[in-house]
């Protein structure tokens, strides 16, 4: 039965990429059209994890309602008109960019019917934002038919008109008064009173604390006017972001903006090792002891770490001590979202961090570029990796290694835990990508987190994914750990680039390694669920002196310093 589902699941995954690609070239659907209602479809029968009771008609999804909402602009739901468009100049204009909680994006309120959303990442961005409108829409049209009654030409029921009396605000709810309404409320999304009233202080804030209300109220109300074919909902994509998509024209800006600075700064013709990581860890392990003029006693100082994570003050004294010290960052301005620090380990005191034990010597230089989403990751990898044209003459990257260190969900532990992949496979198609990784199990011993080898499913979008698929790529012969969104990208951009086109030379070592962001096949801990917190600060470090451990030691095994 599982195995029929997740063929079904597949198939799905698949039909529904088509789908919105075709719409994608099409320039615009309907979500209420037969193109909508087709991507709607599929989507339910999917049924991902992280949308919970998307399929449940008499019961709004709460959880998956924050997450997709942390990751739209504020105020979406008000809006009947959704346009995806490029960079096309609005920061340029009076308009206010609007940048959602959990997405670094630019999105713009044109007036009060229309929201654009400005993509810079590729398909990957635009597959996970109209997966998450689709539910959205799904959504909407529940709380439309909870709320009205068809019947009666979709008259409003006594619980909606309480509703948008909180939500117009004309009259003063005493606490008793909102209990009431919260009641009211919980009776139409069909949940708790209990679960109702935790959404309701996790969606509010003392600017907005009536928040969740007016999500409802507008999500119905938009719903009914579409229905009612007095204000139809559309999604349009522009004709610019049509013509860019697929043509690499932010990673070529941006990967052209970092070979000058190595250029400029004469560190073009040294050995390079790129990690793409976050912009701390790598800075904190090689600054933070001196920045902060705390002597390093051999282990890896965890608590130092989580008192840098914690206190705005502590990183900016190691940024600042790093950027005194000849780190040099770039603050991406090509619209790939992408900063970049430039670190020459020549200039780097090594004596006070976990690596007082090693002997390295070399001028290699590091390149730490922050995460890429999706299929961006093989359009900034293979910018990168390609020879450099500067002044006529044409240079060779002199790449020794290139490492990437992610969040992903994890099928065999838990949040926090280690995963070290062997290959990647890429979901929906036959491409896999088996790679000879320079760390293993060996070099992540330790007490209190797991770590697990085998291979990863680099998936189209962690919010399509169910049970049945997951369980299916764990329990057969395919034996996978975990899931991700970049990795098969990066090995095929790195895989061309050195064996194919030799941009790079072919002797080069690979480092992946994951963090456990969720386990999306245990109830609680997917990705709606909420983020790893502190929990993240041992699994990020860990990696991160392992990677080091490698780049210093010339991919030998790892130090003993943990």
């Amino acid at each position: 039965m599982t195995n029929s589902r997740a063929r079904e699941t597949t198939e799905a995954i698949e039909r529904l990429y088509i789908s919105m690609r075709h719409l994608f070239y099409r320039g615009f659907f309907k979500p209420a059209g037969v193109s909508g209602e087709t991507i709607r479809n599929l989507l339910k029968i999917i049924n991902p994890e992280i949308y919970g009771s998307m399929n449940i008609a008499s019961k709004l999804e709460l959880n998956g309602l924050m997450y997709v909402l942390d990751r739209l602009p504020e105020g979406i739901e008000e809006c009947a008109f959704i346009h995806l468009t490029s960079d096309e100049g609005f920061d340029k204009g009076s308009f206010e960019p609007i940048v959602p909680k959990k997405r670094r994006r630019n999105c713009y309120r044109i007036d009060e019917h229309q929201m654009n959303i400005e993509v810079l990442l590729g398909r990957s961005e635009i597959y996970d934002i109209l997966t998450h409108l689709t539910f959205l829409f799904i959504e909407a049209d529940k709380i439309r038919n909870l709320a009205f009654i068809q019947e009666e030409n979709w008259k409003p029921t006594r619980a909606f008109k309480i509703i948008e009396e909180v939500v117009k605000g004309e009259k003063k709810f005493s606490r008793k008064e909102k209990e009431v309404a919260l009641i009211h409320l919980s009776s139409l999304i069909g949940r708790t009173f209990d679960e109702t009233l935790r959404a309701y202080n996790t969606f509010g804030d003392d600017d907005n604390p009536d928040r969740l209300f007016k999500i409802i109220y507008n999500l119905g109300k938009v719903s009914l006017e579409d229905a009612k074919q007095t204000r139809e909902r559309e999604i349009h994509f522009s004709s610019i972001l049509r013509e860019r998509v697929g043509h690499h024209y932010f990673g070529e800006k941006w990967a052209n903006k970092v070979k000058e600075m190595l250029f400029e700064n004469d560190l073009h013709m040294r050995p390079l090792h790129i990690i793409s990581a976050n912009m701390h860890s790598v800075k904190n392990v090689l600054y933070a002891n001196n920045a902060l003029k705390k002597k390093h006693h051999g282990d890896i100082d965890y608590k130092l770490y989580e008192d840098i994570s914690n206190k705005k003050e502590l990183r900016d004294k190691v940024s600042k001590y790093a950027l005194d010290e000849g780190m040099i960052y770039i603050d991406d301005k090509s619209g790939s979202n992408i900063d970049v620090q430039i670190i020459d380990l020549s200039k780097t005191d090594l004596k006070n961090t976990p690596f007082n034990n090693s002997k390295f010597g070399g001028d290699d230089v590091v390149l730490v570029f922050d995460y890429a989403f999706g299929e961006q990751a093989f359009e900034v990898m293979d910018e990168l990796l390609r020879p450099f044209d500067h002044k006529g003459e044409i240079y060779m990257m002199k790449v020794k290694s290139v490492s990437i260190m992610g969040k992903a969900g994890i099928l065999a532990g838990g949040k926090g835990d280690i995963m070290i992949p062997t290959s990647h496979i890429f979901e929906g198609t036959a491409d896999n990508y088996p790679f000879e990784n320079a760390l293993s199990l060996d070099d992540f011993e330790d007490d209190e987190l797991q770590a697990f080898e085998g291979s990863m499913i680099t998936v189209l979008g962690t919010s399509l994914q169910n049970r049945d698929i997951l369980s299916y790529f764990m329990n057969t012969s395919w034996k996978a750990i975990g899931l991700e969104m970049e990795g098969a990208h990066y090995q095929k951009a790195i895989q061309v680039a050195s064996k194919i086109r030799h941009h790079i030379s072919p002797d080069l070592f690979v480092c992946y390694a994951y963090y456990a962001s969720d386990n999306p096949l245990e109830t609680g801990s997917t990705l709606s669920s909420g983020g790893l917190g502190l929990t993240g600060v041992k699994p990020t470090y860990l990696i991160t002196v392992r990677i080091l451990d490698k780049i210093l030691n010339g991919n030998r095994k790892a130090i003993n310093n943990a």
